[in-house]
């Protein structure tokens, strides 16, 4: 008899303990699940960024959006700061200015063209912009992003002949 209270009593005790091992288990998870949940929610806050704010301002728009890890970049164009089209009529120099403006933007966000996911070109004369794209492989040397280009009828102004936006991937 003494034998069976001592294993019922053993038993009891190990079940007490285990139960209170898992009680109190489910509560740290519970908690790091919280805080985890609070990390995230602070991390996919948007963070805005304008490069030329008082243009951006009057456009409606900002230049980039980040959430966690992803940052998407509005289309740039070639534009002095107080927002006159520069380089008219040359393509060319208007792709290496986008390219200037779009560098001061991953660089605010301790990026490089090696973080860009997808790059979309927008263009109003595909003939001259494909004669002209050698110099992407000067910007992507590690490989290109994925993207589209389309040829349009016109961008915001109609000097503008070439318009790049991004979307980039930080890695932490």
């Amino acid at each position: 008899m003494k034998n069976s209270t001592n294993r019922l009593t053993l038993l009891a005790t190990l079940f007490v303990l285990t139960f209170g091992i898992q009680s109190c288990d489910q509560k740290q998870r519970k908690e790091t699940k919280e805080i985890e949940k609070e990390a995230k929610v602070e991390s996919e806050k948007p963070e805005y960024f304008l490069l030329r704010p008082e243009v951006e301002k009057a456009y409606g728009y900002s230049h980039a959006v980040k959430i966690g890890n992803s940052i998407k970049i509005s289309g740039a164009v070639s534009m002095d700061d107080a927002g006159n089209p520069a380089a008219v009529d040359d393509i060319e120099q208007q792709m290496k200015n986008c390219y200037a403006d779009l560098e001061k933007i991953l660089k605010h966000y301790g990026c490089t063209f090696d973080d860009v996911i997808k790059e979309d070109i927008f263009t109003t004369d595909m003939a001259q912009m494909l004669e002209k794209s050698a110099y992407r492989a000067e910007i992507y040397k590690n490989g290109f992003p994925t993207g589209s280009w389309l040829e349009v009828k016109g961008l915001a102004l109609p000097e503008f002949m070439v318009e790049i936006e991004l979307e980039v991937h930080k890695s932490e």
